[in-house]
């Protein structure tokens, strides 16, 4: 297939599990939070955005979903930040990844806890339009971040040149012939369907209580608490040596628990019911934002990890454009808050069951010919006699055949 190339580094480069790459998790850090809370955040400009326009729910919907896929799906904006940096970070860390990982990934909660608060206090003080110019100029710090972003360089004796690594596309697509991506990738993108649903609507769900739009907004803030807390919490777990080979089951409850808290979550019918469901979508929503990258980089490892991301997010862009558009129609036809999180619960308990059902089907199916590109690839990659690996570590996962994808003994772990 032909396309652009990308230079992946030089070879032999070691992770340094430190150093600068402290500095890259903060870069990180920040970046993961302006992307991911600033589409949830606008949230609390909904009502003001109906009530001057004249439109409903679903037509509203559309900002943060229109968001949410620009970042997945096309490359821009944000995603000229986020995209890098988390293939920064993975270069960065190895043993040290999962947890590097969870706390890159709390930037999201984070950043969700101010800028909820935040952007209700400039919408009561500048409105809309002035909340949206000064949150648009603090986005711009991600600029800052994406400056801390430096690539590995490898030591040379003598300062001779090292030896050259042939130059890789900048999509591979050979990573479809992975069936642990391919179902990965399918369950991936029927949960975004329904995970993004819950933080857009809850807001507007206890504003249509009766509940004063500063304690309305504070609903965020209490998810985003939880968070912090949980994404680190459930990366520094799923590093633990006896936990790593099981993560893909760690990251299919993750998703079964945040459906059925969304299930849960539509019979609240005040403003304590909503308080208490946030917490447990937090806790939840948490342990799925830190494990679903990790997982990702065992299944196909370092070298397809840049293109397999880029088309996991195409496929999830997809998702999320219809996933909270469609919540806002079933309710602008129902009126009732209800069925938008029963719709939402029912998505991902689905995607937690196609990961799980498809991860225990690959592992009892027969075994698969190996076609010949695949070994002359596990040639490519092979590592290092004096690099050590212990096999209980090695990915046993969403795989026919764990040793297919000579990438992953150089990161001998599972979690997402």
């Amino acid at each position: 297939m032909g396309g652009a190339v990308v230079d992946e580094g030089p070879t032999g480069v070691k992770a340094p599990d430190g150093g600068w790459g402290w500095a890259v998790l903060f870069g990180c850090f920040v970046i993961t939070g302006f992307s991911y809370a600033f589409p949830k955040a606008v949230s609390v400009f909904f009502k003001e955005l109906m009530r001057e326009f004249g439109i409903g729910y679903s037509d509203t919907a559309w900002i943060s979903s229109i968001l949410l896929a620009m970042l997945y799906g096309t490359g821009l904006g944000l995603a000229l930040n986020f995209q890098p940096s988390l293939i920064m970070l993975n270069r960065y860390f190895n043993q040290r990844r999962p947890m590097a990982n969870g706390l890159a990934a709390a930037g999201s909660p984070v950043f969700l806890c101010a800028l909820s608060p935040l952007g209700q206090l400039l919408q009561d003080r500048y409105g809309w339009r002035g909340g949206f110019l000064i949150l648009g100029g603090l986005l711009l710090n991600c600029c800052v971040c994406a400056a801390l972003m430096r690539p590995l360089v490898a030591a040379q004796p003598g300062g001779a040149p090292g030896p050259q690594r042939p130059a890789r596309r900048l999509l591979d697509l050979s990573v479809f012939r992975d069936r642990g991506f391919v179902i990965y990738a399918l369950a991936a993108s029927i949960m975004v369907l329904g995970l993004f649903v819950p933080p857009v609507f809850v807001v507007s769900y206890a504003k249509d209580l009766g509940v004063p739009d500063t304690q309305a907004a504070f609903l965020l803030t209490i998810l985003g608490f939880i968070d912090i807390f949980a994404r680190p919490t459930a990366g520094f777990i799923t590093g633990l040596k006896k936990v790593r080979p099981y993560s893909v089951y760690l990251f299919s409850f993750a998703m079964f628990f945040n459906g059925f808290t969304d299930l849960t979550g539509s019979t609240a019918s005040d403003y304590g019911g909503l308080v208490v469901f946030c917490i447990f979508f937090g806790i939840s929503y948490g342990m799925v934002g830190a494990l679903q990258f990790e997982v990702l980089m065992a299944i196909v490892g370092t070298h397809k990890f840049s293109s397999a991301i880029g088309l996991v997010l195409l496929l999830e862009a997809v998702a999320v454009l219809i996933g909270p558009p469609s919540g806002g129609k079933l309710l602008d036809a129902t009126h009732v808050y209800k069925y938008v999180f029963i719709l939402a619960g029912a998505e991902v308990l689905t995607s937690s069951l196609v990961l799980l059902l498809g991860n225990f089907c690959i592992r009892k199916g027969p075994e698969a010919s190996r076609p010949e590109a695949v070994v002359s690839e596990e040639k490519l990659h092979k590592p290092p006699a004096d690099v050590s690996v212990d096999s209980r570590e090695v990915e046993h996962f969403l795989k026919a055949e764990p040793e297919k994808n000579g990438e992953v003994v150089h990161t001998p772990e599972t979690s997402v």
